[in-house]
């Protein structure tokens, strides 16, 4: 069976990328923090069914871009 990856490209300093669980408890797995210009590639697995992006970043997946917003 074929994972969805994501792309995440960080447009500002410290984009937090957080993976959460699956399961009837979800909870943080793992924690990726990315600098402006870093490119960080991910996938949805077993054990990881959500991510969380906190900062300015473009997400590129299957269903197309999508832009996450810094702190204002």
């Amino acid at each position: 069976m074929a994972q969805d990856y994501i792309v995440i490209q960080a447009e500002e300093d410290g984009v937090h990328v957080i993976g959460l669980t699956r399961g009837t408890d979800t909870k943080f797995h793992h924690s990726e923090k990315l600098d402006a210009g870093e490119v960080m590639i991910a996938q949805f697995t077993e054990h990881t069914s959500a991510m969380k992006i906190r900062g300015k970043a473009q997400i590129h997946t299957a269903h197309g871009v999508i832009h996450s917003e810094g702190k204002k």
